[in-house]
């Protein structure tokens, strides 16, 4: 990611030609009329207001500078800007009432083919896609609110949509109450961080055919299903939060045909699921705390070569579960909450190993309804039966060297 550090640094220079003029405008005046009577490089400079308008095109380098977060009313008609350019760059505007159309996917700004582009510290309230890229490249996404109070999801697109773009930035973002906080398809080597995404009716964040990209420091809260991560490899996790996500189909991370990526120091807290898998292989877990989830992690027999090393399980009803009796995954010195083992020779490591899936998990995984059973004494005598002679669990799924106290796992978010 070296090179997108290099990029998007000379980007934030914006590039604004030497004779570069800047044109200020009022409410009452016309943001078309100024962008077409503009040189490229010019910049337009609203003065606080509100300004009633949409379908504005631009198709030439331009700067929109807003003073005190103009407000530019959309009026329930379409898109509010449409930008077919290289360097323009969006900054300090409030953008509302795009027109609501799956057909056209109105936005409160759409990128289609535009590169070196930016949109920073603007608020969109309303909008049924916040903003959309598409077909674009070195793009900064920076410190921006969007927020929909939609009542269902097919009434409200995505909050940041980006369809096969690449070179990206996303930081310090805002989403809430759209159909996915962000939603990226097609996009490589784009940076997400310190992003709040909270309370949409899908996703949080949903990425498909996405390589090469990393997630770190993003707090995904409250979303319908969690975050959904499909068909994708290279990718890095790293100390993010995921909370809060209940529901029937709902998990903190859904993981599906997911190889050679690297899921770190994250805290997946207080969901129905944790972690699901299905498909994914090659994939490092490490540091990562499980707290108060359902079930920390459902590892679908469908998964192998995947890594599980040093991370805390402490209060989950579930600690793993999976659906087959042949599992080809590693766990090696996390922390169980459930170990129940000793340390004779004082390494902090346990003496026996512990297996992690209990009788009870495999039953509900086949029988869901069983679930009412939990805490009954036929449950807890099952389970004991199991931990003497085990004969249904997966007899591979097992940690040879647990942790006897928890890792000291912390995010920039907690």
């Amino acid at each position: 990611m070296k090179t997108t550090h290099i990029i998007l640094g000379l980007l934030l220079l914006w590039f604004i030609p030497a004779q570069a003029a800047v044109i200020e405008l009022k409410p009452g005046d016309t943001i078309q009329t100024a962008v077409d009577q503009a040189s490229a490089g010019d910049t337009l400079k609203l003065h606080s207001g509100i300004y009633q308008e949409h379908e504005i095109i631009i198709r030439k380098p331009l700067v929109i500078l807003g003073l005190n977060h103009p407000t530019i009313d959309g009026m329930d008609q379409g898109n509010v800007f449409i930008v077919a350019a290289e360097n323009v760059h969006f900054n300090g505007l409030r953008i509302i009432n795009t027109g609501k159309s799956n057909m056209d996917d109105s936005a409160g700004i759409k990128f289609f083919d535009s590169k070196n582009c930016s949109v920073v510290n603007c608020q969109l309230d309303e909008t049924f896609f916040g903003l959309h890229f598409s077909n674009s490249a070195n793009l900064v996404i920076r410190n921006n609110i969007l927020k929909s109070t939609a009542e269902r999801e097919f009434q409200t697109g995505n909050g940041i949509h980006l369809w096969k773009c690449k070179d990206s930035f996303i930081e310090g973002n805002e989403v809430s109450g759209h159909r996915d906080g962000i939603y990226l398809e097609f996009v490589t080597n784009t940076e997400n961080n310190n992003n709040l995404i909270v309370e949409n009716k899908r996703y949080g964040l949903h990425f498909m055919f996405s390589h090469d990209n990393s997630y770190y420091k993003n707090t995904f809260r409250n979303n319908g299903a969690g975050v959904a991560v499909m068909y994708t490899k290279n990718v890095l996790m790293k100390e993010n939060i995921f909370e809060d996500n209940w529901g029937a189909s709902s998990y903190g991370i859904l993981l599906k045909d997911i190889a050679d990526s690297e899921v770190i120091g994250n805290i997946f807290r207080k969901n129905t699921i944790g972690i699901y898998m299905e498909g994914s292989s090659r994939t490092l877990f490490k540091n990562n705390a499980f707290t108060q989830n359902g079930w920390a992690l459902k590892l679908m027999a469908s998964c192998d070569d995947n890594t599980f090393e040093a991370n805390n399980f402490i209060g989950n009803t579930f600690d793993i579960s999976t659906n087959g009796s042949v599992v080809l995954n590693t766990l090696t010195q996390n922390y169980w909450d459930k170990y129940e083992g000793y340390d004779l020779d004082k390494d902090r490591i346990g003496d026996i190993p512990f297996r992690p899936i209990s009788l009870f998990s495999v039953i509900v995984e086949k029988i869901p309804a069983a679930v009412i059973l939990w805490r009954s004494f036929l449950v807890s005598l099952l389970d004991r039966m199991e931990k003497v002679i085990p004969s249904i669990t997966p007899e591979n799924m097992i940690d040879l060297s647990p942790k006897m106290t928890p890792h000291d796992i912390r995010t920039a978010n907690t």
